[in-house]
C-alpha cells in the first residue's frame, strides 16, 4: 500500500512496471527530432477520417492498442484505463477506446493528463484495485486549434510565445508484473494561478505549478536534483522551460537547468521547422515524447532516474471569452530503470 513522504508525495512500495508503451504522431511531428521513434506516424493528419477530433479520436485508439499488443496482452486482459485529452468531455478519448470494452476512468489534467493518468493507474495497481492498467491521452493541432482559438480557415497570426499542439498519442501499459521501467514514487499538484491571461503563452501560466510540484517533490523525498538523470516536464516550451528555470533558483533556492528537460523542445527542431513557435505543447506532446523517447532510455539503461512532471493549463474556450486567468497544474511520477 502507498506510503506518504512528507505532505505530497506518495511512495509506492510495489514499484508498478511499465509492461508496454506505444507512440503515434501526425507529419509534422514525424519531421521531428524524434520521426524514427514513432511506433507510426500519419503522413495524412485526418487519419482518414472526416473530421479532426474523430482523427483524433483514431490516434488515441491506435496508440493504445499498440501499447497493450506491446506488452503481449489483450484488451480483456486490462483491469481499467485512465485517459483523457484537450477536447470537451474528453471525445478524443471515449470515441477512440470505445469498442475496447475495457472499463474506463477519464481523467482531465490538459496537458498534464499523461503525468496524471499514469500517477492514477500505477496508484491503483499498488493498491491492488487493479493487476493491470492503460494510461493514455492524445491530441491534435486542428481539433484543438478550432476549439480554442479560431478554425484554421481563419487564418490568425500566431505570436512568438505560442506552442504548437502536437498530434500525437501516447499510451502505457502499467502492470504488477516485472519490467524494466517502473514507477516509484507519484505527486499530484495543487493549482497554481500568477493571473496569466494570455492563451498564446501557456509556457508563461504553467511554469509556477511545475516550480511548486518539483520543489514539494524534492522536499518531500529529501532529494537533490543532481540525484536524477533527467527532471523531465510537459510542456512549457521555450518560454516556460526558462521561467521555470528562474523561479526555482529565485524562489526555491534550487538549481535543476544541469538535468531539466521539457517535452515541448524535444518534439520539435525549433530552428529548423517553421510555425512551431515556442515548441510544443498539447496532452500527446508529453506523452509521445515519454514514449518514444524516455521510456526506451530507462530500459536499456541510458537514463535510471527520471522525474516526469507533466503540466497543464486548466482553461476553456469558456473561461477565455470571459477573460478568465488561466490556473495550471502540474503531476509528477518517478519513473526509475532496472528489473524489480
Amino acid at each position: 500500500m502507498a506510503q506518504r513522504l512528507g505532505k505530497y508525495t506518495l511512495c509506492l512500495p510495489s514499484m508498478p512496471a511499465i509492461a508496454g508503451y506505444a507512440a503515434v504522431a501526425g507529419k509534422k511531428e514525424g519531421e521531428g527530432p524524434l520521426g524514427d521513434k514513432f511506433d507510426f506516424v500519419y503522413e495524412d493528419s485526418s487519419a482518414g477520417a472526416k473530421t479532426w477530433e474523430k482523427a483524433e479520436s483514431i490516434i488515441h485508439g491506435d496508440a493504445v492498442r499498440r501499447a497493450i499488443s506491446k506488452a503481449g496482452l489483450t484488451d480483456e486482459q486490462i483491469n481499467v484505463i485512465f485517459a483523457g485529452d484537450l477536447l470537451n468531455q474528453c471525445i478524443g478519448t471515449t470515441f477512440g477506446i470505445r469498442e475496447t470494452g475495457i472499463p474506463f476512468a477519464g481523467v482531465y489534467g490538459a496537458c498534464s493528463t499523461m503525468a496524471l493518468s499514469m500517477a492514477l493507474a500505477a496508484a491503483s495497481v499498488d493498491g491492488g484495485l487493479a493487476g493491470t492498467a492503460v494510461a493514455s491521452t492524445s491530441s491534435h493541432f486542428c481539433s484543438a486549434e478550432k476549439q480554442f482559438r479560431m478554425p484554421l480557415e481563419y487564418g490568425g497570426q500566431r505570436t512568438p510565445t505560442a506552442q504548437w499542439t502536437a498530434t500525437a498519442a501516447g499510451a502505457t501499459v502499467i502492470s504488477n508484473c516485472l519490467g524494466k521501467a517502473a514507477i516509484e514514487k507519484i505527486i499530484i499538484g495543487s493549482i497554481r494561478d500568477y493571473g496569466i491571461k494570455d492563451a498564446n503563452n501557456m509556457g508563461a501560466a504553467m511554469a509556477p505549478a511545475a516550480c511548486r510540484t518539483i520543489a514539494d517533490f524534492l522536499n518531500d523525498t529529501c532529494t537533490r536534483p543532481d540525484e536524477y538523470d533527467m527532471i523531465l516536464t510537459g510542456d512549457l516550451g521555450a518560454v516556460g522551460s526558462d521561467l521555470l528555470c528562474e523561479l526555482m533558483t529565485k524562489q526555491e533556492n534550487i538549481d535543476i537547468s544541469a538535468v531539466h528537460a521539457d517535452c515541448g523542445l524535444m518534439l520539435f527542431d525549433l530552428a529548423k521547422q517553421k510555425d512551431v513557435g515556442a515548441g510544443g505543447s498539447g496532452c500527446g506532446c508529453s506523452g509521445a515524447v515519454l514514449c518514444s523517447e524516455i521510456l526506451p532510455k530507462i530500459e536499456s539503461g541510458e537514463l535510471k532516474k527520471v522525474l516526469f512532471v507533466g503540466t497543464g493549463a486548466l482553461m476553456s474556450s469558456v473561461s477565455s471569452l470571459q477573460s478568465e486567468s488561466i490556473p495550471a497544474i502540474a503531476h509528477g511520477v518517478l519513473i526509475t530503470g532496472g528489473e524489480k
